[in-house]
């Protein structure tokens, strides 16, 4: 210490104006205020130091650098803290026992920081986050000088000055409560940006447990509607990234399986929408049961061929989407979608935050400059009035209308809508009255924290339309470059299956995956009912665990009181078959349904799973992984390794990569898992 005032003392201080030493001696005054007050406070720390060690730690490492010589920041730093020093350490006189405590310091802040703001309720989510950024900027103001006449260098020595006090106080917060003593740290110099609160997770699933194992017996058909959504597969992919397992209710299996592009066999014309191909193999998983895989591929459209569009892009500006994954990443993915378009085809944009406005009015994609421009201006703000923001971009949809062409509302959100219809029900209503006009209607999820996936599930289904969520700009790329076919261009709508199991030759099935999508038998011939929808070029996977009659992997017990009837009969006419398939749609424009029909009998079998299609076999290593990551029981003994090898071993072509991030996300779920074969 000696040699530190030696180094003091030959130090020229600068002089100190009248109004430093006022702040000076005011603040010697409040610190000395704060230390009678708490007089009474437990003595003592765990730091086996002497307690004019602090004085040491503050003084050397700062009064040692020169930086402070001729700056009025020694005045106001030495001057308090040489007093409140002087009070503490005459007033806190060790006690015999006393093993040499540390004194900690009080804060006493120059300036107090503003409280943290509290996060509401879900429809005040967005409001909190836009006071938050409001108390964020308004700390981060720059600290008035307190000497006008300071050097230009003056700042980066306070800084310094300020870096060294924080590092030399550090120590003090881990002292702090060692003996139940409160911990006072020294009150920062500058004023430091308040940090935002944690975001409440508001992200809402669908419920629905796994489909159970069904008898044959007493109940023979199977009815569901098709669905190409992919927002699933991209959900679950992200949280494995960010090193956490998915919510079981945000794996949907059929959509982590459709995800994939597929070569199933395709239709030759455009009379016939779609075609179907059965493939019968064993089950990986168990031993005595078998997989009937139904692929269905769309008829692709030529691009010339493809029909004029008439898009809106209906955007959530509201304060939550001020974070670069939501509206950043939203601008640049529909950037994309726009140099993919057509000259003639025309985009109009609305957005909503707080209530609804219209950016631009439907302009051909000629003006591409324009269109660019106007996605370009978009700024978060508000709360998230997202049934305006619907209504008005169906109005524009309607103004730009194209008879025989694509009219589509794409609706980009980070989630919720909390101004509005009071139900999601009524929402659901909203957007079943606007489809009959012709208009569909898809949704783009970005971000996380806040998004309400069951509503935009319901959306998409309700609207014609499809479900995709966007976590990068590659995921944009396949979205809506790549696929943008099959995700603008509808060859067929209210797609739905159905499946009879010949009692004589299945004893039980499973359907993999499709629970949000589960039909009631009489609804397959109502053509009042809604189901899905299928674009140029998609596909769609669909996958039942079937146990043959007299397989000990039979669950249920033959009934008592069974008796003969006609289905049995029949059953014994049809006795080649293994079950029946059956596809009902309608086209585009069209009410009334058509029907394709398919046996499937041994002919579709092949003896091993490694003797099915590359295609195949990988659909059902993802169909295995998301039934792990689902919690569903009976690939309970069925290893993560084991996915990975069907994975890779029936990986293919696979120009884009997708099937290689796939392995990679298996293994990823092995090791946040455990390692373990437990579908938990």
């Amino acid at each position: 210490m000696t040699d530190d005032f030696d180094k003091l003392s030959g130090l020229t201080p600068p002089k100190a104006s009248t109004e430093a030493r006022a702040r000076a001696l005011a603040a010697a005054m409040q610190a000395f205020d704060a230390a009678e007050e708490n007089s009474t406070a437990t003595q003592g720390s765990a730091l086996p130091v002497r307690q004019s060690s602090i004085f040491n730690r503050i003084w050397s490492p700062i009064m040692n650098r020169k930086l402070l010589a001729g700056s009025a920041l020694a005045t106001l730093l030495v001057i308090p803290a040489a007093a409140f020093l002087t009070l503490e350490l005459t007033r806190n006189t060790m006690l015999p026992g006393d093993t040499g405590a540390e004194i900690a310091l009080k804060e006493e802040p120059k300036q107090k920081a503003a409280p943290q703001p509290v996060v509401t309720a879900k429809p005040d989510a967005d409001e909190a986050h836009a006071r938050a950024r409001e108390q964020k900027s308004a700390e981060a103001q720059p600290v008035a000088r307190t000497e006008s006449a300071a050097p230009a260098a003056e700042p980066e020595a306070d800084a310094m000055a300020n870096q060294m006090m924080s590092d030399s106080l550090a120590p003090l917060s881990a002292a702090g409560g060692a003996q139940g003593r409160p911990t006072y740290l020294p009150a920062p110099v500058v004023t430091q940006e308040m940090q935002l609160p944690p975001q409440e997770n508001r992200e809402r699933f669908g419920k629905a447990d796994s489909n159970p194992v069904k008898s044959v017996a007493t109940d023979p058909v199977s009815t569901f509607s098709v669905d190409v959504d992919t927002a699933s597969y991209a959900f679950v992919r992200r949280s494995l990234m960010e090193g956490q397992m998915p919510e079981r209710d945000a794996v949907r299996v059929e959509e982590m399986v459709n995800y994939f592009p597929y070569d199933w066999p395709r239709p030759a014309t455009v009379a016939e929408p779609f075609k179907a191909t059965v493939t019968v193999m064993p089950t990986p998983w168990n031993g005595g049961t078998r997989l009937m895989h139904v692929a269905i591929k769309g008829y692709d459209v030529v691009p010339a061929e493809a029909p004029k569009a008439n898009l809106v892009f209906l955007i959530d500006v509201s304060g939550s989407m001020d974070e670069p994954d939501k509206l950043p990443l939203l601008k640049s993915a529909f950037r994309l979608l726009v140099e993919k378009l057509k000259p003639e085809d025309t985009v109009s944009i609305v957005t909503y935050a707080g209530n609804a406005g219209t950016v631009l009015e439907p302009t051909s994609v000629k003006d591409k400059a324009k269109i660019l421009s106007a996605i370009d201006t978009l700024q978060p703000g508000g709360s998230t009035a997202g049934a305006a923001g619907i209504d008005a971009a169906y109005r524009l949809a309607e103004k730009a209308f194209v008879k025989g062409g694509v009219n589509r509302v794409m609706l980009a959100t980070d989630g919720d809508f909390n101004v509005g219809p009071a139900s999601d029900d009524e929402l659901k209503q909203m957007i079943e009255a606007r489809r009959k006009s012709g208009i569909f209607l898809s949704v783009l999820g970005f971000g996380r924290g806040n998004y309400n996936d069951a509503l935009m599930q319901t959306i998409a289904q309700n609207g014609n339309g499809t479900a995709a969520y966007i976590d990068t700009l590659a995921e944009a790329q396949k979205t809506l470059v790549e696929e943008a076919g099959s995700s603008l261009f509808p060859i067929a709508k209210d797609v739905k299956l159905q499946v009879e199991f010949n009692p004589a030759a299945i004893a039980e099935y499973r359907l993999i995956g499709y629970e949000t999508r589960a039909l009631k038998r009489e609804d397959f011939n109502n053509d009042k009912v809604d189901a899905g929808d299928i674009g140029s070029g998609h596909s769609v996977t669909a996958i039942y665990e079937v146990t043959p009659k007299g397989s000990p992997a039979v669950l249920n017990d033959d009934l008592r009181y069974k008796t003969a009837d006609k289905s049995v009969a029949s059953a014994a006419v049809n006795a080649g078959e293994l079950a029946f398939l059956k596809i009902r749609y309608k086209k585009p424009d069209g009410d009334r349904s058509e029907l394709i029909t398919t046996p499937v009998t041994e002919a579709n079998a092949v003896p091993s799973l490694a003797e099915a299609p590359n295609d195949v076999r990988f659909s059902v290593a993802v169909a295995a992984f998301g039934q792990k990551l689902s919690g569903v029981t009976a690939l309970s003994d069925y290893s993560y390794d084991a996915v990975i090898d069907l994975a890779a071993a029936s990986k293919g072509a696979d120009p884009f990569g997708y099937r290689g991030e796939f392995v990679n996300l298996v293994r990823l779920a092995k090791g946040l898992s455990g390692g373990g074969n437990s579908a938990n």
